[in-house]
């Protein structure tokens, strides 16, 4: 009988930390998607409709690349108003690879001279507005031999209001001269903390002696900012939300519950500084002029294409 007791003790023991267990789960999850939705509602009172993000449908033949890594593209459109179609503003690819715990970023210059898969030597940012990300994703993978598992598109409204989210008191920046030319919010130099329309002055910012050089030198610089600034344990609970702010915004093939993952598996480690690449690389190019394309990048192919495996093999 004693022991019958026992073994019933021993059973109600393991059914209620399996119970509270449950409730914890049940409460994290609830938690995390209310604070989704609260994000995502926050947002889409805050569009216009006519600024939506493109909701079109893409197919993307996407796979993780023979490094074992899953290479997110990142691509910023700079639609008007009334524009079916557009280039690509901005090509970035986000590198994670799980195993060994690293995140890199590779920034493609947007006037660089490649062939696109059926369409000719063109600048590469015209293969978005010939064939979405799909023809984008073809052209990477013939250029540089490297695959793509996912594609977002960014409405650079999203970029303000994740910024103005995540730091109500603006993120510090140095900004190293004065920003007025082409851009909505203009910028005095100094170190200084931005709004999220400053930040996007900052990182569109390209009318001065070195151009789109330098632009892709400033987006590769906020985005670090951002990250140490949104970094540590305690902005794990914020993520949701965060997340939530931004889909109303975005153009993807990944899953909500993916982006989760690997946004709280970034904030969770001490990862360091995020490595950063360009292309074309220093002495990898010469400035060009092609009829019916104007100033383009014309690469030496082989040397860009070599340092890049370097960097994503490092």
């Amino acid at each position: 009988m004693r022991y019958d007791r026992h073994t019933k003790k021993k059973k109600r023991k393991k059914t209620s930390i399996l119970l509270v267990l449950l409730l914890l789960f049940g409460g994290t999850a609830g938690y995390t998607y209310y604070q989704y939705k609260q994000g995502v509602n926050q947002s889409l009172e805050k569009m216009n409709k006519e600024n939506n993000v493109n909701e079109e449908v893409y197919t993307f033949e996407g796979k993780k690349d023979q490094y074992g890594a899953t290479n997110i593209l990142l691509l910023g459109s700079d639609a008007r108003a009334g524009e079916e179609v557009s280039r690509a503003d901005t090509i970035m690819i986000a590198h994670y690879n799980e195993d060994k715990g690293t995140y890199k970023l590779t920034s493609i210059m947007r006037d660089i001279y490649v062939n696109i898969p059926g369409e000719g030597k063109h600048k590469i940012n015209s293969a978005f507005m010939r064939g979405g990300p799909e023809l984008m994703r073809k052209t990477i993978k013939e250029n540089f031999d490297i695959d793509l598992q996912y594609y977002a598109i960014v409405d650079f409204e999203g970029f303000v209001q994740l910024v103005d989210e995540a730091f109500p008191n603006g993120v510090e920046i140095n900004v190293e001269k004065k920003m007025s030319a082409y851009v909505e919010v203009p910028l005095e130099p100094g170190l200084q903390r931005l709004n999220g329309e400053q930040m996007l002055s900052f990182v569109r910012f390209r009318h001065d002696a070195i151009g789109d050089f330098g632009r892709v030198q400033r987006q590769q610089q906020a985005l670090q900012a951002i990250s140490d600034q949104l970094s540590g344990i305690q902005t794990i609970p914020k993520l949701p939300k965060l997340i939530g702010v931004v889909t109303p915004y975005i153009n993807t093939n990944m899953d909500t519950g993916d982006i989760l993952f690997m946004a709280k598996d970034f904030f969770a480690k001490d990862r360091g500084n995020i490595q950063t690449f360009r292309i074309p690389i220093e002495n990898g190019y010469e400035d060009a002029r092609i009829k019916g394309e104007g100033s383009v990048l014309d690469l030496n192919l082989e040397m860009n294409r070599e340092a890049f495996h370097q960097f994503l093999t490092k």
